[in-house]
Formats: C-alpha cells, sequence, structure tokens
C-alpha cells in the first residue's frame, strides 16, 4: 500500500506536493470514486487511478541535469507561450518537470525528473540541500554587504538569509559574489542584494549538492548517473 499522492508522484503526473493539490481539487479518481484524502492510501497493483479521466501508471525514472540558459521558464508550459525548459530537451523526456526553480532571468544548472521523491527531498526547505551561486552584482559588495546578507535581512515580509556569500573577484563596476543557500525562496538572491541597494547583473547556479554544473554548455542536458543520484539522496 502506498500513499496516493507518492503514487501521482511515481507516475510522473506532478511532483508529491503539486499532486496534493491535484486530488483537493478533485481531479483524481481511484476505482472510479473522486478522492479529496491527502491521506488514502492505494494498492498500486490492483487500483486503477485516474487523473481528468485519463489513467495513470508508474514510469521508468528519469533523471536529468540542464544548463538553463537566461530568459527560460522553468516550467512545462507557459500561457503566454514563452520558452520554457521543455524545448530543450528530447521528446521521450516530456514525462519529467523541473526540480525546483531557477526565475527567468537566471542561469545555470537545474535538474528534472519524474521521481516524487527525488524532487521533494531536494526542493523541501528540510532538507537543506546547499545551492550554490555565482552572482554578478552592480557595484561594491564590501564586508557590510556580506554581513547582512548572512545575517538576515527582511524582504516582503519574509525573512532571507544566505548560509554563505564571499567575494570572489571585483573591478571598478562589479563585483562578483559567490552566494551558498539551503532554501530557495522566490527570487531570493535578488531580493537579498536589493535589500543592500544593490543590482544582480547575473545569476548563475553552479552547484546542487555535490554535483557541479562543470563543463555543460548552456542550453544542453545530460543524464544524471546511477552514482550521481544515489549522492544527492545519500545527503538529504
Amino acid at each position: 500500500m502506498v500513499r496516493l499522492q507518492k503514487f501521482l508522484a511515481d507516475c510522473g503526473v506532478a511532483s508529491r506536493r503539486a499532486a496534493e493539490q491535484f486530488i483537493l481539487a478533485r481531479r483524481v479518481r481511484v476505482n472510479g470514486q473522486i478522492v479529496q484524502e491527502l491521506g488514502k492510501k492505494i494498492q498500486p497493483e490492483s487500483d486503477r487511478v485516474d487523473v481528468d479521466g485519463v489513467r495513470v501508471r508508474p514510469q521508468r525514472r528519469m533523471y536529468l541535469a540542464l544548463h538553463k540558459p537566461r530568459g527560460v521558464l522553468c516550467t512545462r508550459s507557459d500561457p503566454q507561450g514563452r520558452r520554457t525548459v521543455m524545448s530543450l530537451i528530447p521528446k521521450e523526456w516530456t514525462g519529467v518537470y523541473p526540480v525546483g526553480r531557477l526565475d527567468y532571468l537566471s542561469e545555470g544548472l537545474l535538474f528534472l525528473s519524474n521521481d516524487g521523491d527525488f524532487t521533494l527531498r531536494l526542493t523541501h526547505p528540510r532538507y537543506e540541500v546547499l545551492k550554490i551561486y555565482e552572482v554578478v552584482v552592480e557595484g561594491e559588495v564590501g564586508p557590510a554587504v556580506i554581513r547582512k546578507i548572512t545575517r538576515g535581512v527582511e524582504s516582503e515580509g519574509e525573512i532571507l538569509k544566505a548560509k554563505a556569500a564571499r567575494v570572489l573577484s571585483a573591478s571598478e563596476r562589479q563585483t562578483l559574489v559567490r552566494v551558498e543557500l539551503t532554501e530557495g525562496k522566490n527570487r531570493e538572491i535578488r531580493r537579498l542584494f536589493s535589500a543592500c541597494s544593490l543590482e544582480v547583473a547575473r545569476l548563475v547556479r553552479v552547484r546542487i549538492g555535490p554535483i557541479r554544473l562543470g563543463e555543460l554548455p548552456s542550453g544542453k542536458w545530460r543524464t544524471l548517473t546511477e552514482p550521481e543520484i544515489k549522492s544527492l539522496l545519500a545527503r538529504t
């Protein structure tokens, strides 16, 4: 017996948390009956599960690493017709969905998968998966700014805080800063620097857990190896 939302995640319908919203929206039936109980358990071998009237079954688990370019959305589709990360991968991988987010103007390492447990473990704040970014900031980033963003700032009713930050290099007009996060709130790094009256010119995620972006070209993808998948899950 497994929980219904886990089964939906294993089928590639959505992440486990998103699958809960499918259930609450009355979009899921088990053996012909609408289910709204998040704790509902099913027998995968014998129970029939339908989402929006279509039967779903577990899929082969897939794991991708993608170098997301600037100007691409981290979503499966966009009502406005903007380019999404799904346009960068082969059609046979269309059952995957983004694991976490990078905002429209940000670049770098992004995972895609149809494994709901993998997605949960890499995105839920309680697992504190380390994510490292290289950030080009307009202007000077001095010690006071580093102290402020690592001690925490208030923005839009939230407390934002970098786990660590340090200056990598600086010119007359810009500063390159390495920023480490363990909780990825919406546009967190941009908001951290904005709270210090500084603007981010470029933001690249270079590492998630033990996996580095490395030499993967912008817009290209590769499959994660079995040891890489195990190393990610072992650290959560």
